[in-house]
This record gives structure tokens, sequence and C-alpha cells, in this order.
């Protein structure tokens, strides 16, 4: 295999697996868990137990303690029994800070159930956790055998359906958290192809309103579940009847918190229709551009080009596609007359129409570098404005407009505040000057993080926990925030700037360059840690 293939095919077996204490990297059989008082550092430290935020610090660090399973994270014990795909990304950034060996794992775990055609998927089920304790369950996908068209793993059980792609960039930042270790392991050597692949399938088999940009085919592939951004174009979709399901969640959170009936009974049948087609992309009633998976997929689209340039390519034409995708979000889903990225129905009007419904996920694109000047300061306004109320009304920002008709500060994704959202926006705002505002919202997470037991979700405007606490990615995002007061590393550096002018001869077919294989490694592995640029 030439060294331009070792870069960018992806690996059909599996990653090899690692322990988190003690066994070297090389060793066969399972990870060894960790004791539940144990963390890990393999580099120096990067925390100082005297602070006084050492409490809410410890208190994080045993959310994930918990939630550990031996080789990854689950995001609650009850709630939530297996590996879910964004979260995972979100736990590994936050996990990097306790234990950058432990936040590999996190994410190789993850990426050995990934698809031939590239697809990761949302959910990776864990054999021992019975089937009822989680619908919709391995039987209900049956991933091994209708799958098998789409290169499903035949020896994991997963879901067919994908979330949104935050994992570049995690796998970039848990790279950084230890580069020596990273270095020694090979960890971006084996994961780049994987995440290469990943990133191939979104932008050609998902690339459903041929302008670009990835489409979901499910509310759940988007992360927020339960958005009235779905209302319109879920109403097209026949439910399933309720006596075909039994809903576990609702075993775990009150009724009032979650999805209606109606709506799950959507979800299922969209699901079970996508599954029938054998998982193949294209045929479905639901197809939906949404800004915030696709400034996820270019933001992982900006690392990935980071992450080749460490293994010795030049990322230039990886940036040159990001860039590219930034101008198509620019001008399919951005709204001058709403001061914010809104979603857009490819299954409606002949060529697609805007949805009328204001989510946090259209003030999102802000984690994006190349976003116009104006648009990036019409985003913080709208954020402060009284749709989102972001320093004003609101502790946090919520998921849904504060004035619109379907807005509940505690039903599930209807307007309540997310961790992980908030994160994202903290990092957008700091990445555009807006340190002020980042400062506040840092604060104001925190706080809310400790009062509520890390909550999966919260009231916007009192901070009073909904749905699960001692929240794997609540917890994890925290950490992230105590270990980094100065925000934001943006992922273009001042080379990937001046690289968007670099002629690229020798590209392949990602846009790297040919770089040295496993036994001669390009000059990045022979310096010094550096460290990544920061800003």
């Amino acid at each position: 295999m030439d060294s331009t293939t070792q870069l960018t095919a992806l690996h059909r077996g599996p990653l090899a697996p690692v322990s988190t204490i003690g066994t070297p990297a090389h060793a066969s059989g399972p990870p060894s868990p960790p004791r539940p008082d144990h963390v890990v550092r393999t580099g120096p430290p990067v925390y100082d137990p005297g602070d006084p935020s050492a409490s809410l610090h410890l208190r994080a660090s045993r959310v994930l303690d918990d939630n550990w399973t031996g080789t990854s994270t689950v995001p609650s014990r009850g709630l939530y029994p297996h590996q879910w795909s964004w979260d995972s990304a979100f736990i590994a950034i936050g996990l990097r800070h306790l234990s950058p060996l432990r936040a590999q794992t996190e994410l190789e775990t993850l990426f050995r159930a990934q698809w031939a055609d590239g697809r990761v998927p949302h959910i990776v089920f864990n054999p021992s956790v019975p089937l009822d304790a989680y619908f919709p369950s391995p039987d209900f996908w049956r991933s091994s055998t209708t799958g098998r068209a789409a290169g499903a793993p035949r020896t994991l059980q997963t879901s067919g359906i994908v979330q949104p792609p935050v994992h570049a960039l995690a796998v970039w930042l848990v790279h950084q958290a230890d580069p020596g270790l990273s270095r020694s392991r090979s960890f971006l050597s084996r994961m780049y192809p994987r995440l290469a692949a990943w990133h191939r399938y979104l932008l050609h088999r998902r690339d459903l309103g041929g302008g670009g940009l990835a489409s979901v085919v499910h509310p759940w592939e988007q992360g927020m579940d339960n958005s009235p951004c779905w209302d319109t174009p879920l109403s097209r979709v026949t439910p399933a009847p309720a006596r075909s399901f039994r809903r576990a969640d609702l075993d775990h959170g009150a009724a009032e918190d979650r999805p209606t009936d109606l709506d799950y009974g959507r979800y299922v049948r969209l699901a079970a229709d996508y599954r029938d087609r054998g998982y193949a992309d294209g045929g479905g009633e639901f197809a939906v551009e949404d800004p915030l998976f696709n400034a996820l997929l270019i933001a992982s689209e900006h690392a990935l080009a980071r992450i080749a340039r460490e293994l010795g390519a030049t990322g230039t034409a990886r940036h040159a596609r990001a860039e590219r995708l930034t101008a198509a979000l620019v001008e399919r889903l951005w709204d001058p007359a709403e001061g914010m990225f809104l979603c857009r129905d490819e299954r409606a009007g002949g060529r697609g129409v805007l949805l009328r419904e204001r989510s946090v996920a259209g003030l999102l694109p802000l984690v994006l570098p190349a976003l116009p000047r104006d648009i990036a300061a019409t985003l913080v306004r709208t954020a402060g404005g009284p749709h989102f109320g972001l320093g004003a009304a609101a502790r946090l920002a919520p998921s849904y407009d504060l004035t619109g008709e379907a807005f509940d500060p505690h039903r599930y994704w209807r307007g309540p505040a997310w961790f992980n959202t908030n994160w994202l926006l903290e990092r957008g705002l700091r990445l555009h000057g807006e340190h002020g505002r980042a400062d506040a919202l840092r604060a104001a997470l925190l706080e809310t993080a400790g009062e509520s037991g890390f909550a999966e979700y919260v009231d916007p405007f009192t901070g009073e926990a909904c749905g699960a606490l001692g929240f794997s990615w609540t917890a994890a995002l925290t950490l992230d925030l105590l270990h980094e007061p100065s925000g934001a590393e943006p992922v273009v550096s001042p080379w990937g700037r001046e690289a968007l002018t670099d002629t690229a001869p020798g590209a392949d077919a990602d846009g790297d360059h040919r770089v040295g294989g496993e036994g001669r490694r390009a000059s990045a592995f022979g310096t010094e840690a550096k460290g990544g640029d920061r800003g």
C-alpha cells in the first residue's frame, strides 16, 4: 500500500484495542477498566486541585468515572445505557484533561463500529444491556443483517442513522492534550482514514439537495430530536401505531418533558422505513439541511486538515473545501431578515424551502473561522436579542426561540438549554472576538452545571435540572471549561490561511499531499510537542 493510500483509505480491520491503565498499546484483549477512584494522567498536570473550583472538577470527574464502561462512556446509566456518537466526541474533549489515553480509547471504541460505507452510527449497543432497557433496541435496527449491503459490522450491533460530525475536532483536541502519547500510539494516523471516510460519506451520499451540504434523514441524526424545526417535515410522515413499540424513555423521564407519543410514532416510522430500504440514502420522506450539522462538518473538515498536516501533508485542499462549504452554508441556509441560519426542507417546494423556526442550531455556525464578519456580528446580536435572550432574559441560550409558539422551557429540545450547544456557542463567541460575552456564558455554564447536578438539560431561565442527572457530556464540557478559561482554539491556524492560496500538486482524492508511511513518518513526528496554535 503506498503512502497516499495509507493516509486516505478506510482501514477495514478493527482498531487496535488499548488499555487505560498500565497495559502496553500493542497488547491484545479488551482494555482493562480503571478503578473508579483512579484518574490517569500521561502528561504534565493541567489542573491545580487547590483552585476554588476543585470541588466542581472532582464532581465532574466522578460523573465520568461512574459512567465509564471500561471502553467507552454512557451518557447516563439509566436513560442512555449504550454509546452515542456525538456524546462520545464531546466526552472525549473533556476526558482529555483527565486521561488523554482514555479519551483516545473513547473515540477508537466508537470508530470500531464504523460501517464500510463510511457512516458512523449514532448508537453502538452494549450486548450486556437487556433489550428492553432502551428503544429502539438492536432487534429493531437489525444492523448486521439489514445493513449488510451498506457494510454494517457483523460482530457489533449498531443503529443505522448518524449524528453530527464533531469527531475530527474531538480527535484533534485529544491529540493536542498529549502529542507525545498520540504519536507513540499512531493515534492520528489510525484515526485519519476513518475520519476521511466518514466525511466522504456525508459529502457524497448525503448531498441530497445537490448544493454541497449534507442532509439528515431523521430528526435523531441532527441531535436535537424534538425541535420544532422538524414539525413541518414530520407532519408528512404517518406515525407507527403506538402498540407497535414501547417507549423505554418514559421509565426514566417525565412524560411532559419528553417527545409526545405522536412525534415518537413518526420517529419510529422514519427509522423503520430507512431500515427496510437497507439504509440506502435518498429515498425517504425526510431530508433536511441543518446549520448545526453542517457547521460541525465544516469545523471538522478544518480539523482534519490540521490532522493531515501533522501527518506530513499540507491540508490545503481540505481547508479550501471547508471554505467552499462555508460559502454553501451561507448561500443555502442564511436568512438576513431573521438574522440567523435556518433549516432547509429538501422534500418541500420542489427545490426545498427554508423552515421558519428559530433554533439555537441557527446560531452555531459562529464556530466557523471563515464566517463573514457581518454575519458573525448579526448572529451575536440575535443571540442576545429577544428570541434567545443570552445575557438578558436567559441564563443559558435556549434550544428554541423564547417567543415561539412551540416554546416550552422543560420539553426536550423545544426550549430547554443544553450544555453542548452552549459550549459551542461559547467557543464561537470567543473565536469572533466576543470575549466578554464568552466569559459571561462560561461562568453561567459552570455555575449551572454544578447547581443542577450535571443535568442533561435545564430550564433556560432558572437553571432548574431536567432530564437525566449525572449526564456525561455536561460533566465533560464542564471539565473543558475549567481547564480552558481562555476558550476556543481555532481550527484554522495562520498557516492554514496561507495554505488556501498554495497549489497542491500530487494531492490525493481527499485533497492531501502524500505522506510517509508508519515506518517513515514526515518530520512532524520528529519535532517537539507543538500543542497547536492557540487563540
